[in-house]
């Protein structure tokens, strides 16, 4: 579908990447925006990495659901290989979607994990992106 692949190319966009920049992606599964990946990999330039890549990153897209685990603990894995300045977009289902998060929750887990949630985009038809970064008294 054009419109949504146009969508996914906008919420690509509001994710504030650039290219050249390593973007590790976390918590992939058949059920992820396809075409929201697409377009990330496209505004950076190259693939995006895994979980076994061993070099700083410049941007996390995590992809979450209410039954994988313990936020708190994902965040926190998430973030060691994090660049200054660096982003984590966690990415979960929107509400009504199997595996929704409600909001209270991520932003009970953030800052735990050393972040804060900053603002949340539309992802697609099934996903919404909030955006984490590390609070300014720690940059």
């Amino acid at each position: 579908m054009a419109t949504e692949q146009g969508g996914s190319g906008q919420a690509a966009q509001r994710l504030g990447l650039v290219h050249g920049q390593t973007v590790q992606e976390l918590g992939y599964d058949a059920d992820v925006e396809d075409s929201l990946r697409t377009a990330v990999e496209a505004l950076v330039g190259s693939p995006m990495v895994d979980e076994d890549h061993d070099d700083v990153i410049d941007v996390v897209l995590m992809w979450w659901r209410d039954e994988d685990g313990d936020l708190v603990d994902a965040l926190v894995d998430a973030i060691a290989p994090l660049a200054d300045h660096g982003v984590v977009w966690l990415m979960t289902p929107k509400p009504g979607r199997p595996g929704h998060i409600d909001a209270e929750d991520i932003a009970d887990a953030a800052p735990t994990a050393g972040l804060q949630p900053t603002s949340t985009i539309s992802a697609g038809a099934n996903w919404q992106g909030t955006r984490l970064v590390a609070p300014r008294a720690k940059r």
